[in-house]
């Protein structure tokens, strides 16, 4: 219920408002965002890459309506990758791209010349790309999207979001050498059909999709925070005999540093999902769905406005 009311929050322009507006939830921003400025998103990378972490980068904004817009987003990204690069952060550093931001909503061959303009700066930069999952309604697009970049730009990475009932599925057909895939358990509100309901389904689905990446050729990534779902990742790397540099894991920007270090001093590769942009709303709330227990500071610092 909680989550459902949060992820409703997420689409209100006048909650928006309040939050963007009340003094004390910057620091709740500052948690979750690095901040707005390509600049905020270079200091965090080199502070991060610095304590022997790896980095994605995020230009946050989802809302594209308009070719302008989309062409904006794929700007940004080449600009930053360029910054990176210059500032030898990479292949430490990549990006994570949401193709809806690209235009994929009203024009998937935008959406596919941008990303591939992404990738293109990518590869001169020494790094990587990697789709970002959205809601289930664009899966079947960005999966094509994806296989044709991979055609030119094999390391594109997918993500694949574990409350979805179709993920197995996907996770067999992508579970191949070379192929880079990022397991989540899922943000979005999905309807029953398409996606597990309860946390115990998702849980469950999350492990049985964790098993068949470890047991493929591919390179898993596992995004999680949950302290069961890690230790099972650790123990599966173990049982496929995967060495630290066949899998990693992924953990959001301001969750968890503790366990961040703590895997990285084990010998793990851990990338740090860092976003940036103006943008940052809707991300902040998908975030606070995904852990209830930040909800109650969250609440707290809106309620002192002004």
């Amino acid at each position: 219920m909680l989550r459902s009311v949060i992820l409703a929050a997420s689409r209100s322009s006048r909650m928006e408002r309040l939050v963007e507006t009340a003094p004390l939830t910057r620091g709740v921003v500052r948690r979750f965002v690095a901040g707005t400025s390509p600049d905020d998103a270079l200091r965090a990378t080199g502070e991060l890459v610095a304590e022997g972490l790896s980095v994605s980068l995020d230009v946050l904004g989802e809302d594209t309506e308009t070719p302008e817009q989309a062409v904006a987003t794929r700007d940004a990204y080449v600009a930053l990758l360029e910054a990176l690069r210059d500032a030898a952060l990479t292949p430490a550093a990549e990006v994570s791209v949401k193709l809806s931001a690209l235009g994929q909503k009203f024009d998937e061959q935008l959406a596919y010349d941008g990303a591939r303009a992404i990738c293109v700066a990518a590869s001169e930069a020494g790094t990587t790309v990697t789709l970002d999952a959205e809601d289930h309604t664009t899966t079947d697009s960005t999966l094509d999207i994806l296989t044709k970049l991979r055609t030119d730009f094999p390391t594109t990475g997918a993500v694949l979001q574990a409350y979805l009932r179709r993920t197995e599925a996907d996770c067999r057909e992508l579970a191949t050498a070379g192929s880079r895939v990022r397991l989540c358990k899922g943000a979005y509100k999905e309807p029953e059909s398409v996606a597990y309901q309860s946390t115990l389904d998702v849980d469950k689905s999350y492990v049985r999709c964790l098993n068949i990446l470890m047991s493929g050729d591919g390179y898993p990534m596992l995004a999680t925070h949950d302290p069961r779902l890690i230790a099972i990742g650790e123990d599966r790397a173990r049982w496929f005999d995967r060495s630290p540099d066949e899998f990693e894991f992924q953990l959001l920007y301001g969750v968890r540093p503790e366990e961040q270090a703590r895997l990285a001093a084990e010998g793990y590769t851990v990338r740090v999902y860092v976003p940036y942009g103006t943008q940052w709303y809707p991300y902040l709330m998908r975030r606070l769905a995904e852990r209830p227990a930040n909800v109650g500071f969250f609440l707290k610092a809106v309620s002192r406005k002004g």
